[in-house]
């Protein structure tokens, strides 16, 4: 008798149950109104990866002027290298040539600078992939050259009856160094211009040897 005594009417308590499922209900929609809407949660992740773009454009904008001028600095102080090894070997294209010596100083001076500039361009930093094929290619053409020199200096060691062959291969390296490094450059000459740097024009000749680009004759920043 005690336990019915205490018990709640049917009516009042379907009328409880009610109650609180009416105010779970209306604190669930309270906590969807007070919530990011999806329109907001959009605008904020368009808005963060604008920001990223805009980092990325900078930083890539900063490469480009850096890359450039390490470019330059190279192509200024390899172009004796290019120029002196063309005149001291064999031609591996249709030109006629008629080679000139060169002395142990002038050789050793050679490898200095070659050492010098690989070391200068074995840094990698992460960057867009244009302008990481733009610094890929100067390091590979600079890489190449040093090979030239190297297989020249090893031709030298050997007796005047055996270095044609290996002088051969120098040739061909030198070669491939500069055609390389011309396609490279056409590449840094695009980018700059996406960039809004005009044109810039780092090429190692003037001629195109071995089907090397030389530039297309724009004015430079244009």
């Amino acid at each position: 008798m005690a336990s019915r005594a205490g018990a709640l009417p049917g009516g009042m308590l379907r009328a409880a149950l009610a109650l609180l499922v009416a105010a779970a209900v209306g604190l669930f929609i309270g906590v969807l109104v007070a919530g990011p809407t999806g329109s907001d949660t959009g605008s904020d992740t368009d808005a963060a990866v604008a920001s990223l773009q805009e980092d990325e454009a900078k930083r890539d904008a900063a490469q480009i002027v850096e890359l450039t001028a390490l470019a330059r600095s190279t192509a200024e102080q390899v172009k004796p290298v290019v120029t002196g090894l063309r005149s001291a070997l064999p031609a591996v294209d249709a030109r006629p040539v008629e080679t000139q010596p060169v002395t142990g100083q002038q050789l050793s001076q050679w490898k200095q600078i070659m050492v010098q500039q690989v070391e200068r361009h074995k840094a990698t930093p992460s960057g867009s992939t244009a302008t990481n094929v733009a610094r890929n290619g100067l390091r590979n053409a600079v890489g190449q050259l040093s090979l030239a020199v190297d297989t020249f200096a090893a031709a030298r060691a050997l007796p005047a009856g055996h270095r044609p062959p290996l002088l051969v291969v120098a040739s061909r390296q030198r070669l491939l160094a500069v055609t390389d490094w011309s396609v490279a450059a056409t590449q840094l000459d695009q980018i700059n211009i996406d960039a809004g740097k005009g044109h810039q024009h780092v090429y190692l000749t003037d001629s195109p040897e071995g089907g090397a680009n030389v530039g297309d004759g724009a004015p430079e920043g244009s």
